[in-house]
């Protein structure tokens, strides 16, 4: 339970019990062998825990199990010690050559992992470099706008043009103002207390971290009146966290993997359906279900 939870009342208080059972009713094991963050539980080394987590979370969009398809190939090119392959460019490139997963191929993720690797050797960590620029911008969103220039900028180095557009092609900017789920649920995974699905490697507060926003999510919140708004922007993802803080202040996005694994089971129809809703853990305080909705 939230801290905060005995001193809500009426909507929060609704929504908090709703979230908690569907965060005790989920199948952890189950889910997590489904999900990408799987493959970050399967390496002991800290530097090989940030670059896999690096290269699974930025292949993870599209359809679950093709994307841990790729994820699974792209790592078994790499072999068992990610960070000492990672520290020869050409041993990276020879590796992936001929890799590709939707619009990215294997340029692009080469050169994500080159400059993961030198900005992790750099700093000491990849965790450590993201909060170097957050203790001196102050602003999340900022430090992890100067975090990926830094990935990209080092990725590129000695890579030459070659028609492609390597890392800033595969990390996005988060000064854009997309969602960019991808580096959220990085570093959800990462800065969250271990718990079987996060790793709790990051010493980023758990109270500055923000939502991924994805189909799933954003579906789940516009139902649940954590967001008004219709796409799944950076905002989107500011307003739901903000509504999960007031449930928990210290550990607002401790839902999303509950809810998101929820969205995948459930395929939410975002309409009063008696058959697709049955058993949703959120019907209760659903929207589309609340007294007088149609």
């Amino acid at each position: 339970m939230s801290r905060g939870g005995s001193s809500l009342r009426g909507a929060d208080a609704a929504l908090l019990r709703a979230l908690e059972e569907v965060r005790a009713r989920c199948d952890v094991e189950a889910r997590k062998a489904a999900d990408p963050v799987h493959f970050v539980h399967r390496y002991a080394e800290r530097d090989d825990q940030e670059l896999v987590a690096m290269i699974a979370s930025a292949l993870a969009f599209g359809n679950v199990k093709a994307l841990c398809a790729k994820i699974e190939e792209a790592l078994s090119r790499l072999g068992p010690r990610v960070a000492e392959v990672a520290d020869d460019p050409a041993a990276v490139r020879a590796r992936l050559a001929g890799f590709r997963h939707r619009v990215y191929r294997d340029e692009d993720l080469a050169r994500l992992l080159i400059g993961a690797r030198r900005v992790q050797r750099a700093h000491g960590s990849l965790g450590k470099a993201l909060t170097d620029k957050l203790d001196a911008l102050g602003d999340l969103r900022e430090a992890l706008g100067a975090w990926v220039a830094e990935i990209r900028e080092k990725g590129e180095l000695g890579a030459g043009a070659g028609g492609r557009r390597g890392a800033t092609h595969i990390l996005p900017d988060p000064g854009k103002g997309s969602a960019v789920k991808r580096i959220l649920l990085l570093l959800r995974w990462m800065a969250r207390p271990a718990d079987g699905v996060d790793l709790g490697l990051w010493d980023v507060p758990t109270s500055r971290l923000i939502i991924p926003v994805d189909t799933h999510i954003h579906k789940l919140s516009r139902n649940l009146g954590l967001t008004a708004r219709t796409s799944a922007d950076f905002r989107a993802a500011e307003e739901i966290t903000a509504a999960l803080a007031r449930l928990d202040p210290e550990d607002p996005v401790k839902y999303d993997f509950s809810l998101c694994h929820l969205g995948m089971l459930q395929t939410c129809p975002s309409k009063r359906d008696p058959v697709a809703c049955e058993g949703c853990g959120v019907k209760p305080v659903c929207r589309h279900w609340r007294r007088g909705a149609r």
